[in-house]
């Protein structure tokens, strides 16, 4: 590796490499370390999508209302084990004062900022970095059983409609066929979001990230970071194996593990992990020609290079609590059920860490007790299409550049007061 590079990375997941690539486009040496080596964590197994046009965020009056039904079903979209309900209490207390009307107004807008810099940047970030073939522009289809549950997406694409996100609305199985044959006749209602494109295979993409970092000269390693230090001449990450890096400037990308690394900067970052699941179903499982969203059912099938993925919901059980992959065959058996034609049979089954704030806004900005640390973390579902902007607005940070977007939405301090 490099001695002494201008810039490391903490994280190889799409976030951290995407960032890398940033950085070395300006001329800066870049090292990336991880715990686990590329495309280890969130970003193998995630849906596949770029949602431009998710711009309302999770933490939300509907979340709020839903949860108490949702709760009702160990397997259903949303979970929480008993034995980890202590400790999620506090993040979750945040989240209900996130769900503030005005709160939830001044996310949507931080989130159209980022989405809309996502949007401008992605193909050209793709061209840069040999990776544009692998861009499919199929769009989303969210799919409904009733006349209510449509009406409250409307008024959702509307909302996107507003930053600048196309969308249309179809009613009817005869409607929501001609965009995708072989759905139950149960589901009546749909909208289709064009401002949704996919990633081939999300593990293949981040690897070619990583792939072509490394033939353009920069470094990518393996080891575990514990904690970092300020010295009199720059930054250093500690590895748990005893090694230290040192380095002109951090960029902190670690994905759900990003937290208990800034710690030893003095920072406690209310960060939890949504552990989601989901099942890749080979080639052939299903004639699936654009994304398909279950939203009253918090799943989702996505067609990829390598497969169908089905996946998705959100169990709110911290790092280390074994996984429970009967939540994944249920998602899949729910499939089964609404895309009567699927072959379920040789699937491959997989549980990973999303990285999210209780405001569904990610962290990205200097740490304030150690100026040559940034942060970038925290992108929960988003994390893939928001990669490019992200590592936009880590690179012009770096170079001590103004930021494309207003960064005050996104400051690492913005919890110290706030419940």
């Amino acid at each position: 590796m490099i001695a002494r590079p201008d810039v490391l990375v903490i994280g190889a997941g799409v976030i951290g490499l995407s960032a890398a690539h940033a950085a070395l486009a300006r001329g800066l040496s870049v090292h990336v370390v991880d715990r686990e080596g590329p495309a280890a964590g969130a970003s193998a197994g995630n849906a596949g999508g770029f949602a431009f046009a998710e711009v309302h965020p999770l933490a939300s009056p509907e979340t709020l209302l839903a949860s108490p039904r949702w709760l009702l079903d160990p397997l259903g979209p949303l979970a929480i084990p008993p034995r980890y309900a202590p400790r999620i209490a506090p993040w979750m207390a945040r989240f209900a004062c996130a769900s503030l009307p005005h709160r939830v107004a001044a996310a949507t807008d931080a989130q159209a900022g980022l989405m809309r810099l996502a949007r401008a940047t992605l193909e050209p970030f793709m061209s840069t970095t040999g990776t544009l073939a692998m861009l499919r522009k199929t769009g989303q289809l969210q799919v409904h059983e009733t006349a209510h549950a449509f009406a409250a997406d409307c008024r959702g694409r509307e909302e996107a409609a507003r930053f600048g996100f196309g969308w249309r609305s179809l009613i009817g199985p005869d409607a929501i066929s001609e965009i995708q044959p072989g759905l139950s006749p149960r589901f009546t209602h749909a909208t289709f979001t064009e401002d949704w494109w996919a990633i081939a295979d999300p593990k293949l993409y981040v690897l070619a990230l990583a792939a072509a970092l490394e033939a353009k000269g920069a470094t990518v390693g393996v080891g575990e970071v514990r904690r970092i230090a300020v010295g009199g001449n720059g930054v250093t990450a500690h590895l748990a194996d005893g090694r230290a890096l040192p380095a002109g400037q951090i960029v902190l990308a670690a994905g759900a593990h990003s937290h208990r690394i800034a710690r030893s900067l003095g920072d406690r970052i209310p960060l939890e992990t949504e552990r989601g699941y989901n099942t890749t179903l080979p080639p052939g499982a299903f004639g699936l020609r654009c994304h398909i969203t279950f939203a009253a059912h918090g799943f989702v099938a996505s067609p990829l290079s390598t497969g169908i993925r089905i996946g998705g919901a959100v169990e709110l059980g911290g790092l280390n609590l074994p996984p429970n992959y009967a939540r994944s065959r249920a998602m899949l058996a729910k499939a089964k059920d609404f895309l009567p034609e699927l072959r379920t049979e040789g699937g491959t089954e997989w549980m990973g860490f999303r990285p999210s704030l209780p405001d569904s806004l990610p962290i990205i900005g200097r740490c304030a007790k150690a100026p040559d640390v940034l942060y970038a973390f925290g992108h929960g579902h988003l994390g893939l299409t928001q990669s490019s902007a992200t590592a936009t607005l880590v690179a012009e940070l770096l170079m001590r550049q103004n930021p494309s977007i207003d960064l005050a939405p996104f400051d690492p301090g913005r919890f110290r007061w706030v419940l």
